[in-house]
């Protein structure tokens, strides 16, 4: 699908990381945006950084079903039927084993990486099959391709969007509909998704700042940028490429490892973890 001016996009975690990169890259392409995040403080500043001629922000918790039903009807009277959806509000997650884990660190994790992109496709989809047009990009994770141990919410969450996507592409497909379908699944990208996890009810530890530095460290020198990522996105929408993994060299051959170790009746080796870490 051709992105232009006149169309309208529709981003979720627009305030930071991919999402704000995408913001900037639809607005390059003249597209009206709305842009939705959480955090209301970090969305006025990236409103005011996108130079675009229209723009809806609205502060929405993408886990909350209600709230994305009103981002929905605000756009469809701003703007109509949106050109392009990206479900690409994330949250990180704390490590543990999956059994010492309890509800809440679940619930958190799920209901925005998740129920986010679930909310975002239920209340905008229905309009974009009816106009026969448009592309939806939901952001996974290539750990929604490869369970790294330690992340078990993280990794079932994006491993969930994978499926979602495909079964979204195939129920299109046979539709005969033309709106098109995108997974991201990026690896490391220099965002600040690791700080962003939703503790536990009741539980409000935080990682220590000595911890958090070492890791905004590692992401600065290794992870790829996020407009690098959300070139990579406009490209594969206008190509109606399905997939797209950031890292194209080295997840392909990861996802083949994987895929022949299954074949062969074996768990997968995720042994080395810092392969596979969070976008």
């Amino acid at each position: 699908m051709k992105l232009g001016s006149g169309q309208a996009a529709v981003i979720t975690g627009a305030a930071s990381g991919i999402g704000l990169a995408l913001a900037h890259g639809c607005a390059a392409a003249g597209m009206r945006l709305v842009m939705a995040d959480l955090d209301g403080i970090a969305l006025r500043r990236a409103r005011e950084q996108v130079d675009a001629e229209q723009v809806l922000s609205m502060e929405v918790d993408v886990a909350d079903g209600e709230a994305m039903e009103r981002l929905a009807a605000e756009t469809l009277a701003t703007f109509g039927c949106p050109d392009l959806l990206c479900n690409n509000a994330g949250v990180g997650t704390g490590s543990g084993q999956s059994w010492e884990l309890g509800a809440g660190d679940w619930q958190g994790v799920l209901g925005v990486n998740l129920w986010g992109v679930i909310h975002g496709v239920r209340v905008f989809l229905p309009h974009m099959v009816e106009r026969n047009h448009g592309h939806v990009v939901n952001t996974s994770s290539v750990a929604g391709l490869m369970s790294v141990p330690g992340m078990a919410p993280y990794n079932v969450s994006k491993s969930a969007v994978v499926a979602l996507s495909e079964t979204m592409g195939a129920e299109l497909a046979v539709a005969g509909s033309r709106v098109g379908v995108s997974v991201l699944c990026p690896s490391f990208v220099n965002t600040r998704i690791y700080e962003s996890a939703r503790p536990a009810p009741g539980n409000q530890d935080q990682t220590d700042e000595q911890t958090l530095e070492a890791t905004r460290a590692f992401f600065r020198e290794y992870g790829m940028s996020a407009e690098a990522v959300a070139t990579q996105v406009l490209a594969a929408v206008q190509e109606r490429r399905f997939y797209v993994f950031s890292h194209a060299e080295q997840t392909p051959e990861r996802v083949r490892q994987r895929m022949e170790a299954m074949l062969r009746g074996e768990l997968p080796d995720f042994s080395g973890a810092q392969d596979f870490p969070l976008r």
